[in-house]
């Protein structure tokens, strides 16, 4: 709570989580239950928060949308939702059998319509990859929270755009990212809102920067249909063992100016994203906080 104590009070706007079982890499050590800290957060600061949840196997999408529900009711319109098709990594945990990719839209699908029928008060029975019997929510806010469409590719894209409220996607090199942009607004998202989770390394030089990216998240170099079907943190270090510092550029921003960051939020902006979500990928949390309140933050609003 410290830090998202500190980011508000450095002026930054809002803020969200993943909702992770276990962590990428054993380096980064840690993996709450994102729910606990959303109430906290929640609760300690005035700021929007939101999530990406992947309902539909370690989640019921009943019990999600109690949960999302729940704290619409008491944090009114500072709450939203991203979901998407899931990781074994995160999954695994509960046995069942990991379904393809298309499988695993189907159910997402479902799961999003389950959400929003509980929330729109309805009683709910299904049989599809989802069971759901004579399922209601009693405790239901006056507007139900967004619901957003977490993808990477322009394909993932491009289908949540035609049920979604709005897009959530990663940074990526620039030429991909466009494509990503393209897909959902020629697919149902134009006149939706499209948000971009950043990935960025900031330190003293740049070599700092980079180092503390390469021991935290040279991971996320992998393919990320490579990415979702590895299990164990063990087995993602694995994966990316061929990684070199020099291979995080495309997956994170990394340098020691915060001019740069400031052009680089800037272009993301141009693009159309309306809200940017800036994760600092190393262990220096309140050191970006800081720099970032009082040098990058001011030059964008």
């Amino acid at each position: 709570m410290r830090v998202v104590q500190a980011a508000e009070a450095a002026g930054f706007d809002a803020g969200m989580c993943s909702d992770h079982w276990a962590p990428w890499s054993e380096e980064q050590g840690e993996s709450g239950f994102a729910w606990s800290w959303l109430g906290a957060a929640l609760a300690t600061t005035s700021m929007p928060f939101g999530v990406v949840n992947a309902p539909g196997q370690r989640y019921h999408p009943a019990i999600i949308a109690q949960a999302a529900a729940t704290l619409g009711v008491m944090f009114p319109d500072r709450f939203w939702i991203a979901v998407g098709s899931g990781q074994l990594l995160n999954e695994h945990i509960t046995g069942e059998r990991w379904p393809s990719k298309p499988e695993r839209n189907e159910r997402l699908h479902e799961s999003a319509d389950i959400m929003r029928r509980l929330w729109a008060g309805e009683t709910v029975s299904s049989s599809g990859h989802v069971r759901v019997s004579e399922a209601h929510l009693w405790t239901r806010p006056e507007r139900p929270p967004m619901l957003v469409g977490a993808a990477v590719t322009p394909e993932t894209a491009g289908w949540v755009a035609e049920w979604a409220d709005a897009l959530i996607t990663v940074v990526q090199p620039d030429a991909q990212l466009d494509a990503v942009v393209a897909a959902f607004r020629s697919n149902g998202g134009a006149d939706k809102p499209m948000y971009l989770q950043v990935h960025l390394a900031y330190a003293p030089t740049d070599d700092e920067a980079r180092s503390a990216a390469f021991a935290q998240w040279g991971q996320n170099c992998v393919d990320n249909s490579v990415m979702t079907s590895l299990a164990h943190p063990a087995q993602v270090t694995a994966a990316a063992a061929h990684t070199t510092p020099d291979a995080l550029d495309g997956a994170v921003r990394i340098s020691s100016d915060p001019a740069r960051h400031v052009e680089w939020l800037a272009r993301d902006l141009e693009r159309g994203f309306d809200g940017l979500y800036l994760h600092e990928v190393g262990p220096e949390q309140e050191r970006f906080v800081e720099v970032f309140g009082r040098e990058v933050l001011p030059r964008l609003k």
